[in-house]
């Protein structure tokens, strides 16, 4: 079922991820190849997913703390594949997380949606 909590998720994934595009590539000096931006991209969206898909809470706090551990679990996948070299973005998906999972919080809900 796809509620609006998800979608306000996954947007705020994929924003987040063309954030993550650009720092990497003002990082690099603009030398990452397509296939890592998108990777890093990608890695922002599964966050949004896997925070949009776990049930919203009237605890700001416990959701801010899921927040963080499900950013940091999703975005150390990303992290091994880059060798354990970007250690920033393995950090920034914790911050990414505790905003998406503000966004769920404050402008999604549990209530289906019709697509």
């Amino acid at each position: 079922m796809i509620t609006k909590r998800l979608l306000v998720c996954l947007l705020a994934g994929a924003l987040l991820g063309v954030v993550c595009i650009i720092g990497a590539q003002l990082r690099s000096g603009f030398e990452k190849e397509a296939v890592y931006l998108f990777a890093f991209w990608y890695n922002r969206l599964v966050i949004g997913l896997a925070i949009g898909l776990a049930p919203g809470s009237p605890d700001l706090g416990k959701v801010l703390v899921r927040g963080a551990v499900i950013g940091i679990v999703v975005s150390f996948a990303f992290f091994v594949s880059t060798g354990l070299e970007d250690i920033v973005g393995l950090l920034v998906g914790i911050v990414y997380g505790i905003i998406i999972e503000w966004a769920g919080y404050k402008f999604g809900g549990s209530k289906p949606v019709k697509v």
